[in-house]
């Protein structure tokens, strides 16, 4: 297949941009809780998201974003539902050691430091995330964008090595990409996002109890094996 002259520069700006988010997406989850790195490489990868999501050029929708109050809602109840849904998961997902190894380790970084600098990092990346993601990368997507935008965010959330994550990634991702297909536009993704991560952060860490703990429990249970 040839690509036009529009689409390559769009094609490498979109790999670009995809391998290098990756990797600071990585970085910033394996570095300490509140710590500068952890915030610096979130920082820099909601500007990676951003700034490839503009690059690569206009998402080009086919017809007109719907707009009104009825977008605005239906963003906002998904994102509410889809936090609920993943409320209920939660509570067999305790007790596999796999999952709850990889969601404790999440929640540390949302526990630890000040809540209003976690609470503004999490709104900054998950809505430069649908800016690249459910923007740039669904436009470039073909005539199966949702599976395209989807499989492109499973593959990038990889980098952070959490089994969990990579879930989450493949549930929202087909869920915002779905957003984006009937109402045109990315507005709605991103109130489903903005909303769903939030509440995960905000109301999902007391369920899990303290990560120190569960670090300690996971020690002795090594040492017994041992």
């Amino acid at each position: 297949m040839t690509l036009s002259r529009a689409a390559v520069p769009r094609s490498r700006v979109l790999a670009c941009a995809g391998a290098l988010g990756a990797a600071t997406l990585g970085r910033s989850l394996s570095a300490s809780p509140a710590s500068r790195t952890f915030y610096v490489f979130g920082t820099v990868t909601a500007a990676v998201w951003l700034a490839g999501g503009l690059l690569a050029g206009p998402s080009s929708p086919r017809r007109r974003p719907r707009a009104g109050t009825a977008g605005w809602l239906s963003g906002v109840a998904t994102g509410a539902a889809a936090f609920g849904f993943f409320r209920i998961c939660a509570v067999p997902a305790r007790r596999i050691p796999l999952l709850r190894k990889a969601i404790t380790g999440v929640l540390r970084h949302a526990k630890a430091g000040d809540p209003r600098a976690i609470l503004l990092t999490t709104v900054v990346n998950g809505a430069a995330e649908e800016v690249f993601f459910r923007g740039a990368v669904y436009a470039a997507g073909g005539t199966r964008p949702v599976l395209t935008s989807t499989a492109a965010y499973v593959l990038v959330t990889t980098a952070t090595r959490n089994p969990a994550l990579v879930v989450a990634s493949a549930v929202m991702g087909t869920l915002c990409g779905l957003q984006r297909k009937a109402s045109g536009g990315i507005a709605a993704p991103v109130l489903t996002h903005l909303v769903w991560s939030v509440l995960m952060v905000r109301a999902l860490p007391p369920l899990f109890g303290d990560p120190s703990v569960e670090d300690g429990r996971d020690g002795v249970r090594r040492a017994r094996k041992v």
